[in-house]
């Protein structure tokens, strides 16, 4: 198949994994419907091992607050509600990565439960610091009742995770923010020295960007120092940027094939009929609205930043913290964090006075 045919069904397959617009369309949702069912089984297996006052703290209403207010900083600067690890018991600890695993890919576990993992490098490296790390300070939070046909929400969140999931009436709404942060990008000694995390996201941007000729880095390059964090910050709602950048539309075969796996990286965190079924339903994307930003230097541990941004999606790319090795990278679905846009309509259709 043409690389920029590809490409075209690889973007389109984002795009509609993050908006889960087969929910618009149940005749397209068999791979959505199966992994809010999935979700819906392993939240209620979960909550199952749960004492009552365990469980009260895991679970809250639908509509509550606390469903939309997420971060990704530590918990003393950002105090969490939900169930922490800390609190479960090793079967507990068990089914809650066995809920994360319903919805996330192999690879989706594996970078969630490395950067934990990190937390004990930063405490081995200062134990006496400001925070208190601990790979255990992470959070599950239950929305709503899960059901197979029924429609919830939930979370799973710590220090440079923050994971939101939500199902509207028994298909996948939402699956953003999608937030994968690491502190140290690189480990720098110890055991586990030169390991990391965000390997694909960091050096395939890097390759795609210095494989760009001088007329297109005057484009893509959009400044020549990198912004301190992420620009979407933890916004409670995803707002779209200038597209600033280079179109896909002006990239050759090689550089598009560059873009195609940058985007497949994060397309395949989630669980394989769920990144595929975009491409199975593939929809023309307009390669000219899909574009590619770079600031700051094009050097490994030198502060830089990337941006790709569609009409319906947008990732962001930062590391510039602690001598540029430490990253925030950000997925954000512009029409449907959070499933907002759809359980609106479910409300709409099933709450009406």
């Amino acid at each position: 198949m043409h690389s920029m045919h590809i490409f075209r069904s690889i973007a389109f397959g984002l795009t509609l994994a993050f908006s889960a617009s087969a929910v618009a369309h149940p005749n397209q949702g068999a791979a959505d419907q199966a992994a809010a069912a999935d979700m819906a089984n392993a939240a209620n297996a979960f909550l199952a091992t749960l004492k009552p006052e365990q469980k009260a703290k895991a679970t809250f209403k639908l509509d509550d607050a606390d469903r939309t207010r997420w971060h990704f900083v530590p918990t003393e600067m950002h105090p969490r509600h939900g169930l922490s690890f800390r609190e479960m018991t090793q079967a507990q600890q068990h089914m809650a990565y066995a809920l994360l695993a319903s919805v996330m890919s192999a690879r989706g576990v594996q970078k969630t439960a490395q950067i934990m993992s990190l937390e004990q490098v930063l405490h081995d490296a200062n134990p006496n610091g400001r925070f208190a790390r601990d790979p255990k300070w992470y959070f599950v939070s239950i929305f709503g009742k899960p059901s197979v046909e029924g429609t919830w929400s939930w979370r799973f969140e710590g220090h440079h995770l923050s994971l939101s999931f939500t199902v509207v009436d028994g298909h996948v709404g939402g699956l953003t923010p999608a937030f994968f942060g690491t502190n140290p990008g690189t480990i720098l000694d110890g055991p586990r020295k030169g390991f990391q995390v965000l390997a694909v996201e960091e050096n395939t941007a890097r390759a795609l960007a210095k494989s760009l000729n001088a007329e297109q880095r005057k484009i893509a390059i959009i400044a020549a120092k990198a912004p301190s964090d992420v620009i979407t910050k933890a916004d409670r709602k995803a707002r779209r940027l200038e597209p600033l950048g280079l179109a896909a539309s002006e990239m050759n075969k090689k550089q598009a094939d560059h873009l195609l796996q940058l985007i497949g990286e994060y397309l395949h965190n989630y669980r394989p009929d769920l990144a595929n079924e975009g491409v199975r339903h593939f929809e023309g994307v307009s390669l000219s609205k899909i574009h590619f930003a770079w600031a700051g230097s094009l050097e490994p541990r030198q502060g830089h930043y990337y941006r790709i941004q569609a009409p319906d999606f947008l990732i962001e790319y930062d590391n510039t913290q602690n001598d540029a090795n430490h990253v925030h990278c950000v997925s954000r679905d512009l029409k449907h964090d959070f499933g907002d846009d759809l359980l609106r309509q479910h409300y709409e259709q099933h709450h009406k006075k």
